[in-house]
């Protein structure tokens, strides 16, 4: 558990974060919040949503990587971990979370973004891999 602590309205403020590794037993994807999703939304539609949804995530990701720490990364995180989690991208959406928050304490240089782009790399690479089994039957 890492802390990042700042100041935000004159009020000290900690937040605490988890820094992930990944095991056999620790999964990246929550494949129940995938499976949901395509039962909402159909078979037929769910390979057009995550076509859109990995385009639309690999744009702001690139971005990201190439902007790094700037005056919008509470917004880009917001945006991140909204995606993330509509998706299953559990572990990405919690850095992203805790990215988010960190930087609306304007303690932006702290937030390790190589870690939020790591994970999402990793995540990616998973749910790509994975998703044609999980959701075969």
């Amino acid at each position: 558990m890492q802390k990042a602590k700042g100041r935000k309205n004159g009020t000290l403020v900690f937040v605490a974060y988890k820094t992930y590794t990944h095991s056999a037993e620790d999964s990246m994807i929550d494949w129940s919040r995938v499976a949901t999703l395509r039962e909402e939304i159909g078979a037929e539609d769910f390979d057009d949503v995550v076509e859109l949804f990995l385009e639309e995530v690999d744009a702001a990701v690139d971005e990201l990587a190439a902007q790094q720490h700037d005056n919008d990364l509470e917004s880009k995180l917001h945006f991140l971990k909204g995606s993330a989690l509509s998706l299953g991208f559990q572990s990405f959406s919690e850095l992203c979370q805790a990215g988010e928050k960190t930087a609306a304490m304007n303690q932006d240089t702290i937030i390790d973004l190589q870690e939020i782009l790591h994970c999402y790399t990793q995540s990616r690479t998973v749910f790509v891999n994975d998703l044609p089994d999980k959701m075969a039957g």
